[in-house]
């Protein structure tokens, strides 16, 4: 299907699978192109300790985590 798979553990940990690509990051906020629209993360001392073509990881403490419809997008 394509869609994204995202794992979490607690509130400090987050992996994504089946993402297109990242269209901001900074330490309070990383916005991920996924299938539909974009993956919102927002949280405090935030970084992407890795990513492959397929699946990035983020971590850090994640407060909020919003789904925005593609057409809603910016």
């Amino acid at each position: 299907m394509g869609a994204a798979v995202i794992t979490v553990l607690g509130n400090f940990e987050a992996c994504i699978e089946n993402y297109r690509g990242i269209a901001e990051y900074t330490e309070n906020l990383v916005r991920i192109w996924i299938k539909g629209g974009q993956l919102r993360l927002t949280g405090q001392r935030l970084q992407v300790e890795y990513y492959t073509n397929d699946e990035m990881k983020i971590t850090g403490k994640i407060d909020t985590m919003e789904f925005i419809d593609g057409r809603k997008a910016e």
